[in-house]
């Protein structure tokens, strides 16, 4: 809200200068526009910053409809608020106009105004590099990621579509890895593609290898026209653009994409559009580089995973089926013998019967730690329930697995992997370190965030026992998996005896159904 400032000529007084002269020599050096408007809501007056705004001079203003709208009910307290309005310049550039109105004696109006467009552009890239930022932050999938960010562009105003290319070798095919403006393009690679084979001139592919911004104007009507790109006609036509953008993302100094900008018509990419694609561009380099840093980890962790169960599988399945060899052959040797004694042979055949029992259930506990099919069929629970059933089946401790019934929530299928996993080797720990004879898992979610605990009723820290210390391998192996997802991993003595391992894992609350409200709005 504004003051409202009373000024009258006739109070103006500056020695050898008239008011009236004085009043032009203010209005002629304004830097913002100032205009009077007729009843009609036409320019009447304008100053030079006026002509500056609006692009026209000042002969071709004079009786033009303002855009300023004069059909407010009221009107006597628009002095006192500045309003927006847009205009278009002669050349086609929409311009961002506040400004603020004064009656005057006669139907007229005297107006103040001024071009917001960059401070405004400005705001909204600050504001679409915050949300993006928090979308590499926050999100766990790298397509949903970069969706966001390709979103988070398009929503400025001056750019209508917007795709996130990569590409690991020049030879290579293109991946999408996000998209926005677009409408239905989900075969864009394979019509880039065969584009490129009819010798298309792909100038993002110069931004990749020059590892420069690429920046071509009125590129649509050139595409839209060449046979060579007749693949993509369909597609490239369906968003309003005209200019065109391809920034690189780089990593490390390598480019290892691009961020293909396509404006709106009458908006040339300028320094300050340019160094907000720079800014995204940073962004989505660093989602694709910690999504490559995390394969690399689930890789090496699966390494490990696959050594570790072939050492169980050599210490626990192998063992037992040379044992079964052997009883087989002594029961052989009993009934070839002369004289059989049936009660050893049966006491033989019983020992073999217990033998297959137990390494059937390793086996099947090994099998479904190598592909806990559960996860994606059944969920965490029934999972983590399975796999505590064949620890119990091969007679190592109780397990006692509690969640609530009517547990939902809302986590992507690699975080409940490595949440199962994580589960897996404090279950391993217990078995193998804490002398215990039953576990507690609760699952359960508290204020957004999946918490699991593990406790049981070992030797926790006696200083006799073999307790797995705070820095092993599989320990760090569980709070890698936990903090790789924003989580948290907390291991040590519990309060009442034993040892907990508790792992909190946040935004896995379900979220709420859209209302029609919502949806409509």
């Amino acid at each position: 809200m504004c003051s409202d400032v009373k000024s009258r000529a006739d109070e103006l007084s500056v020695p050898g200068l008239d008011a009236d002269s004085l009043l032009r020599a203010l209005v002629a050096v304004s830097a913002d526009g100032l205009a009077v408007l007729d009843w009609h809501g036409r320019f009447a007056v304008v100053n030079a910053a006026a002509v500056e705004v609006l692009g026209l001079p000042a002969d071709d203003l004079i009786g033009h409809p303002a855009p300023f709208p004069l059909d407010d009910a009221d009107l006597a307290g628009l002095r006192d608020c500045r309003r927006r309005a847009a205009w278009l310049t002669p050349d086609g550039r929409r311009r961002d106009l506040e400004y603020r109105l004064v009656p005057l004696a006669g139907g007229a109006y005297a107006v103040w105004f001024s071009d917001v467009t960059d401070v405004l552009r400005q705001q909204e890239r600050l504001t679409a590099i915050t949300r993006a930022a928090s979308s590499v932050a926050d999100a766990g999938s790298l397509r949903a990621t970069l969706d966001a960010v390709a979103n988070e562009i398009v929503m400025t105003t001056n750019i209508a579509a917007v795709q996130i290319l990569a590409i690991d070798d020049p030879r290579d095919e293109l991946r999408v890895l996000g998209m926005a403006g677009f409408g239905d393009a989900a075969d864009f690679i394979e019509r880039l593609s065969a584009c490129r084979r009819l010798g298309a001139h792909v100038r993002f592919m110069d931004a990749i290898q020059n590892r420069e911004p690429v920046v071509v104007l009125n590129r649509k009507p050139s595409i839209l026209v060449d046979p060579r790109w007749a693949p993509l006609h369909a597609i490239m036509d369906h968003p309003d653009w005209d200019s065109f953008v391809s920034m690189p993302v780089m990593v490390r100094g390598r480019a290892i994409g691009t961020i293909n900008a396509y404006y709106v018509p009458g908006e040339d990419p300028g320094p300050s559009s340019l160094a907000f694609l720079e800014a995204m561009a940073d962004h989505a380099a660093i989602a694709i580089d910690i999504a490559a840093h995390l394969a690399r980890t689930r890789s090496q962790a699966q390494s490990d995973e696959r050594r570790r169960l072939a050492r169980d599988l050599h210490d626990s399945v192998v063992q037992q089926l040379f044992s079964m060899r052997m009883q087989a052959e002594a029961l052989r040797s009993q009934v070839d013998s002369a004289d059989p004694d049936p009660a050893r042979m049966r006491g033989r055949a019983h020992e073999l019967a217990e033998l297959s029992q137990s390494a059937l259930a390793d086996l099947r506990g090994l099998v479904f730690e190598l592909h806990p099919l559960e996860l994606a069929e059944r969920g965490l629970v029934d999972a983590v329930r399975a796999h505590a059933a064949s620890l119990e089946a091969r007679g190592a401790l109780a397990i006692d697995v509690q969640a609530p019934a009517d547990l939902e929530f809302d986590l992507a299928i690699e975080i409940q992997e490595d949440l199962y996993r994580i589960v897996q080797e404090a279950l391993h720990n217990v078995v193998k370190h804490a002398r215990a004879h039953a576990v507690n898992v609760r699952v359960a979610l508290v204020d957004g965030a999946l918490t699991i605990d593990v406790t049981d009723d070992g030797c926790g820290l006696d200083p006799g026992a073999e307790r797995a210390p705070r820095t092993t391998l599989g320990l760090v192996s569980m709070r890698e998996r936990a903090e790789r997802w924003g989580g948290q991993l907390f291991a040590g003595p519990h309060p009442a005896g034993g040892w907990t391992v508790q792992v909190t894992m946040p935004g896995a609350a379900r979220p709420a159904p859209r209302t029609e409200e919502a949806t409509n709005r």
